[in-house]
């Protein structure tokens, strides 16, 4: 039978884990080079080109972000995509993502 102890390490490393990727995937997500990945809508719009002929004037800031101000507010886009009304959502994430926050809602 498990302890309470054990049950509070248990959760204690699933929250960990959590909180670890989370911000794993807020950094990548910030990073040009992934952009294709987090934002294809862009690329197929036009309105965004490869990060490897942007014309940066470091050679690395085409690979990785150094604007320190956007890694203290990477999750400023959870609030504006909850408030989003669901035909902009749509048009601007997919409808996968209309779904994921109505059974996020819901919960």
């Amino acid at each position: 039978m498990a302890t309470i102890h054990d049950i509070a390490v248990g959760a204690a490393f699933n929250i960990v884990t959590a909180v670890a990727f989370l911000l794993l995937f807020a950094f990548l997500r910030l990073q040009p080079v992934n952009d294709r990945v987090y934002f294809p809508k862009w690329y197929l719009k036009g309105t965004r080109a490869s990060p490897a002929s942007a014309g940066a004037t470091v050679a690395a800031a085409k690979y990785i972000n150094l604007d320190i101000s956007s890694y203290l507010k990477f999750l400023s886009w959870m609030p504006a995509a909850l408030k989003m009304p669901d035909d902009e959502l749509i048009q601007h994430a997919g409808l996968d993502s209309v779904i994921y926050l109505r059974i996020y809602r819901t919960g």
